[in-house]
């Protein structure tokens, strides 16, 4: 590959990530995607123009709209309105796979910038309720989809995550650590203002959301000892889970070639996207099967990273994940762990699905070049046995 056509990060943007019912529960999921996308735009320096297709993810239910991408470039984005866009479904992994989409279309030479991130309003999901049949006077049974559960399967989520983590040897005392760590490593990045360079003000009325809504300075080991598990989970519980938030992720990607014609500074280099899938209850350790396939495809290996994101679907993921790409050699994982999520995760900055796996792209490669450059790898899994990674490089 010339160094022309090597795929390269422009410019990132996201919102802060609002709690469940919280900040952001009064703007529809479109709006909010817009609104970042616009920011991004912004900080790219191009044109609206100048970007030849749109990539968005959207985790739950196309934000309960008829083609919530489309409705937000048209709405919100400053985008024109002649640019195509694709909205992705791919559950957590939907905003990683459509940065990959991106990156092939670059590759490919059908485009030479593309926008791509994801979007999601979890606190505006809706209730399901079945069209009738017939007209008989009946019960009626409305389902919520945030339970997180599938017709194919007799247990939700967080119960075959805790049941996956006992099984590789992740204990409940040991997701609790994870997750306090999580929320203590995210309130030193905040302070430190690291979050700064990706994320943006929302304008609310009479308010403005500055920070990400999730993180507390009031957790203690006791208290996340004290909580419950949630659906019949031996070791998930709201503690060790992250919440259901609401978000807004983009990047600007281009060729290397056309930011230089533009004059622009890339962020980073995108070296490689993968996508894979496992059985139904696999989602924890999907991470590490799509590390491990990216990092075989670029032949480099684990210890060539400088650092991972390992997106917190549970504090159980990145312990799991790290355990499998170790062979469950616990001081390999270890070490592993040390170099993951510095910036904290998930449990704690929040997880609006369509957003997320852009969100740990853009916190990947801003940590790489505070740190003053190298290679990183963000992996993500998805609902039901899916994961995406993406190898980045810095420098």
């Amino acid at each position: 590959m010339s160094a022309d056509s090597e795929i390269v990060i422009l410019s990132v943007a996201r919102t802060p990530f609002g709690r469940f019912g919280g900040a952001l529960k009064s703007l529809p999921a479109p709006q909010l995607g817009g609104l970042a996308m616009a920011e991004a735009l912004r900080r790219s320096g191009l044109p609206g123009e100048d970007i030849d297709a749109l990539f968005a993810g959207i985790g739950m239910i196309g934000a309960n709209r008829l083609t919530a991408t489309r409705q937000a470039l048209l709405e919100h984005s400053g985008l024109p309105e002649t640019l195509p866009s694709l909205g992705v479904d791919r559950a957590c992994c939907s905003g990683m796979t459509a940065i990959g989409l991106g990156w092939r279309e670059l590759l490919t030479g059908q485009a030479d910038a593309v926008m791509c991130g994801g979007f999601e309003s979890l606190s505006n999901t809706p209730f399901l309720w079945p069209r009738q049949r017939g007209i008989r006077p009946g019960s009626v049974d409305v389902s919520d989809p945030l339970t997180l559960r599938a017709d194919f399967l007799d247990k939700a989520i967080a119960r075959y995550t805790g049941e996956e983590a006992i099984a590789m040897g992740v204990d409940r005392r040991a997701q609790d650590e994870w997750a306090l760590g999580s929320h203590q490593r995210a309130l030193a990045a905040e302070e430190d203002g690291y979050f700064d360079a990706e994320r943006f003000a929302v304008d609310l009325p009479g308010a403005q959301l500055l920070r990400d809504e999730s993180p507390r300075a009031d957790l203690t080991p006791e208290r996340l000892a004290g909580l419950k598990t949630v659906y019949d989970s031996p070791t998930v519980t709201p503690g060790n889970a992250p919440g259901l938030n609401d978000g807004a992720a983009f990047l600007v990607l281009a060729s290397r070639g056309f930011a230089q014609a533009h004059g622009l500074q890339p962020l980073a280099q995108v070296l490689g996207h993968v996508q894979v899938a496992g059985g139904p209850t696999s989602g924890s350790y999907m991470p590490a099967v799509a590390i491990a396939k990216l990092l075989d495809r670029a032949g480099r290996t684990v210890a060539d990273i400088s650092r991972f994101e390992i997106n917190e679907a549970f504090a159980a993921t990145p312990l799991v994940s790290t355990l499998f790409l170790s062979d469950r050699d616990q001081t390999a994982a270890d070490a592993l762990r040390a170099r993951t999520n510095l910036a904290g995760g998930a449990v704690a900055i929040g997880h609006p699905l369509g957003a997320s796996g852009a969100r740990i792209v853009m916190t990947l490669a801003m940590g790489l070049r505070r740190a003053g450059g190298g290679l990183g790898v963000a992996s993500i899994c998805g609902g039901f046995g899916q994961g995406d990674a993406l190898l980045l490089s810095v420098g």
